[in-house]
């Protein structure tokens, strides 16, 4: 039997999109860079702004932000839900931080993140 760990997101800006997503998530935060990682990170000529994994750490799974260099073709074949009590703000928000909306229902809109993976905003059930 196997436990889920992590959730990996393959994208062109791993910084940006983890401080996104760490936007979206209620007690998701980017996993502090200690000085180790900082100093390894700089012999590499990177920072924690040009870092190509990020780790996202929460209540629930890591999400893991990994760059590579091919771009997204077509939709999502694995997705995020996330629930919303007042679904319309929260869209808004999101928004404000660089989603777009896809497409209404009439319990759930269809979004995008900075970089075109599609999630889900939900009403609670």
């Amino acid at each position: 039997m196997a436990v889920l760990r992590e959730i990996v997101f393959h994208c062109e800006r791993a910084p940006a999109l983890a401080r996104f997503w760490a936007e979206v998530l209620d007690g998701y935060q980017v996993r502090p860079y200690d000085d180790a990682e900082i100093e390894r990170l700089a012999r590499l000529g990177r920072t924690p702004d040009t870092d190509p994994n990020v780790a996202l750490d929460g209540p629930g799974p890591i999400l893991f932000f990994s760059e590579v260099t091919d771009r997204k073709a077509t939709g999502n074949r694995v997705h995020l839900d996330v629930v919303a009590i007042d679904r319309r703000a929260e869209i808004n928000r999101l928004i404000t931080h660089g989603a777009s909306v896809v497409r209404e229902f009439d319990t759930w809109t269809i979004m995008r993140d900075p970089e075109g993976n599609e999630f889900c905003v939900t009403d609670p059930r």
